[in-house]
């Protein structure tokens, strides 16, 4: 579009490239308000984890674009960027720099946010800020550069693109927020559960509540208004087969989290969800389901086996969860009975077994997985949620075993 109509002259290859890796970057971080909008139709093909780990690697790829684009031009056309002092320099190009500055802290914050301690929603604020400033002053230096946008109708186009992502901004900051408050939960109970996990139990102050599939997962507002940006993502642990009350457990891994058992009965909680295309519903046809948890990743394998049971699933299922101890095995007690339900092998594999442990130990790894699963395994359909490492381990140890990565279904906790 760009290219189309009249274009300055006269620039040479290397200046018209340039300036399409800096429109290329503006437009890869303008892509990102649309990628975290949840927007629950355009993300349910692939999981709004999946969608949220893309929008992180295509922020490091535009941040390239644009090092590439200030390098060219600084390093083969001095003259154009004019002096560095705000006070002196042209005022599109003090934003260029402004917006540079601004991405580079976003992206370098989020990489290494927990190497640099930073809490998770001060995070996001800070998220949310150097965004739209970056956004606002790249497409301000766009427009005053004007190198390309040399028609009326292509100025249009730019100002149009950078219209779309303000409204993203606002409908995700003020009009969802807006929406969520006239839909309040409340806390119906807190449990507390093995290995420092607690069972939260939600009811909708005004029913019915909302539909969700088995192995779905909302983002909770707890203590504060849902505009604060103190919204933390939950897998739902209990079963749609089951409505009117909502679960989740909840592990304490952070600062938030580290809360939960101070909250009481009757508080307010605002609920965003459901989302994630984790699940087994999606897959009506498969023969048979390989659930592979570890640590708080058993929250939706749960709310699977629970609705899989109450539907009378006969398919045969396995179950490998992965603990430190048998005692720090969250629903322990309930899965057992589930098996009895359910045509359900359950296998619990412990890093720190007893003296007198006669199961698995170790790591839920190929030799686990060969040792009980059928050889006709690779028709099979797997879900793997727990920490990175485990769902890397697994992941490797069943493509070793032929299974086929199209059957292989992870669920991402980190998504920041």
């Amino acid at each position: 579009m760009l290219l189309a109509g009249e274009r300055p002259r006269g620039g040479g290859f290397g200046w018209d490239f340039a300036l399409a890796l800096g429109y290329s970057s503006l437009a890869m971080f303008g892509v990102q308000f649309w990628l975290t909008a949840r927007f629950k139709r355009a993300t349910a093909p692939f999981g709004i984890d999946i969608i949220y780990y893309f929008h992180r690697y295509l922020a490091v790829v535009a941040l390239l674009l644009l090092f590439a684009h200030v390098a060219i031009v600084v390093l083969r056309y001095p003259d154009a960027t004019g002096p560095f002092d705000p006070r002196e320099a042209p005022g599109y190009m003090t934003l260029g720099r402004l917006a540079l500055i601004a991405f580079v802290l976003l992206i370098a914050s989020s990489l290494w946010r927990k190497a640099l301690r930073i809490e998770y929603d001060r995070w996001r604020r800070w998220h949310v800020l150097l965004a739209v400033l970056g956004i606002a002053f790249s497409v301000l230096h766009a427009l005053g550069s004007a190198a390309y946008l040399t028609s009326p109708g292509k100025r249009a186009l730019w100002t149009a693109l950078a219209a779309s992502w303000l409204l993203l901004v606002l409908w995700v900051r003020l009009a969802r927020p807006a929406l969520l408050q006239r839909h309040p939960w409340r806390i119906a109970e807190v449990r507390r559960e093995p290995g420092r996990a607690w069972t939260v139990a939600l009811e909708p102050r005004d029913p019915p509540g909302f539909d969700y599939r088995p192995g779905q997962f909302a983002w909770l507002s707890v203590r504060s208004s849902p505009f604060a940006l103190r919204e933390h993502p939950f897998s739902i642990a209990s079963s749609p087969t089951r409505p009117g009350r909502l679960e989740f457990m909840i592990k304490e891994l952070g600062d938030f989290t580290a809360t939960v058992g101070q909250w009481r009965s009757g508080e307010t909680v605002w609920v965003d969800g459901p989302y994630g295309s984790f699940g087994v519903d999606r897959l009506a046809d498969a023969p048979g389901f390989v659930f592979i948890a570890g640590g708080a990743g058993i929250a939706p394998v749960i709310s699977m086996l629970r609705a899989l049971a109450d539907r009378g699933e006969r398919r045969p299922l396995w179950l490998f969860y992965g603990n430190r101890r048998i005692e720090r095995a969250v629903y322990a007690d309930e899965l057992q009975a589930l098996a009895g339900r359910l045509d359900l092998r359950l296998v619990h594999v412990l890093t720190e077994p007893p003296p007198d442990w006669s199961g698995e130990s170790g790591y839920v790894d190929h030799d686990v997985l060969a040792r009980h699963l059928p050889q006709q395994r690779s028709e099979l359909q797997y879900f793997i949620c727990g920490p990175d490492p485990m769902i890397r381990l697994a992941e490797q140890s069943l493509e070793r075993l032929g299974v086929p990565l199209r059957r292989l279904h992870s669920e991402i906790f980190d998504l920041a």
